[in-house]
């Protein structure tokens, strides 16, 4: 990875998956996250599916040079996509995200993950919705070898 992705590197090349906070036995709802490097390694893609796709999305991280920062996109199945700063601070990846196009009132998303161990990763959303900020998923993560990214 290019030096400014290097925060990534424990990441690249797995696959997670994680429990929503508010799922229940009569409602699972379980993400699957997989973590590439891409671009010749200037870029990082994450790619998940929620639910064997009842919901996914793509993420690419890049570093721009022009801005001297991290930035990312993030394109969604639900037709919305995202623009958002990339920051990193000590062993925690902060995005905050401005939404284009949600239809519930999501106008910026706040997520902070965090590794746990080398196989387990957390991470902690809100949203800003109708002009408050709520809480969003809490997500504990375990890495995964018999897990897939299903899209419909």
């Amino acid at each position: 990875l290019a030096k400014p992705l290097k925060a990534f590197e424990p990441y690249i090349g797995k696959i997670y998956k994680g429990e929503f906070a508010e799922s229940t036995p009569a409602k699972p709802v379980i993400d699957v996250q997989a973590w590439e490097r891409i671009l010749n390694g200037n870029g990082v893609k994450i790619t998940h599916s929620v639910n064997n796709g009842e919901y996914g999305g793509e993420s690419i991280i890049i570093w721009d040079p022009k801005l001297e920062k991290l930035v990312s996109w993030y394109f969604t199945t639900a037709g919305f996509y995202t623009q958002a700063n990339v920051e990193i601070n000590d062993d925690e990846i902060i995005v905050i995200e401005k939404v284009t196009g949600n239809k519930n009132g999501i106008t910026e998303v706040k997520s902070i993950t965090q590794l746990i161990s080398n196989d387990e990763k957390h991470t902690k959303t809100q949203y800003l919705q109708n002009g408050e900020w709520i809480d969003g998923h809490n997500i504990y993560y375990k890495e995964t070898s018999d897990s897939k990214i299903i899209f419909k």
